[in-house]
């Protein structure tokens, strides 16, 4: 079996965007607000090289809000998906949820089965790539993240990403982290013995 490294992508791969309209800082909405952390490359690198496969779990409800178009949101992954493959980052799969219970689009608007905290995505990314989710590792800014990895099984690490502060403080993950660089030092030095500088 194949073990895994599952992670939320706003607040935790890039960085979160002031919503004027809101005063909120939410993902990013247009291609030229899709800017990854300074660490991300070389921390997914690392992750890479160390054997485990990557898979970005991401709740992308702001269609579902009337917030933006998921043609929007196609080109912000696209982008996202550009700057790291460029650098040789390969994710085994993007599993993204638009729903939201409380959204004013009919169609997206529903308690689906893919929102986390449900751990459907973990289940599906179990059975379609043979992952060993008891050593696996979940990474995200959010009690939802934690929740959907406890759930799903996976060890859960919490990066405490300030301007996310408001979406947490309920859960109980393993380790908490300042960012996604000592996350993947903690991943290291727990599964393989490595310790990081």
């Amino acid at each position: 079996m194949v073990e895994a490294v599952f992670l939320d992508r706003d607040g935790v791969l890039n960085e979160l965007v002031l919503n004027p309209a809101t005063g909120e800082y939410e993902p990013p909405h247009r291609i030229e607000d899709m800017r990854l952390f300074p660490y991300a490359i070389e921390c997914l690198e690392k992750l890479q090289d160390s054997g485990y496969e990557l898979f970005l779990i991401s709740n992308q409800p702001d269609y579902a809000k009337g917030k933006t178009t998921l043609e929007a949101l196609e080109k912000v992954h696209k982008k996202f998906d550009q700057l790291l493959t460029s650098q040789g980052i390969h994710f085994r799969e993007y599993y993204y949820c638009f729903h939201h219970p409380q959204g004013i689009i009919p169609e997206y608007a529903s308690e689906c089965i893919c929102r986390k905290p449900k751990p459907f995505f973990l289940f599906k990314a179990e059975e379609d790539y043979n992952i060993d989710l008891g050593n696996s590792w979940m990474i995200g800014d959010r009690d939802t993240d934690i929740e959907c990895g406890k759930a799903g099984g996976t060890k859960t690490i919490l990066i405490e990403e300030s301007l996310s502060v408001h979406k947490r403080g309920k859960s109980l993950p393993d380790y908490k982290t300042k960012n996604l660089k000592e996350a993947v030092n903690i991943i290291l030095q727990i599964d393989k013995g490595i310790a990081q500088k």
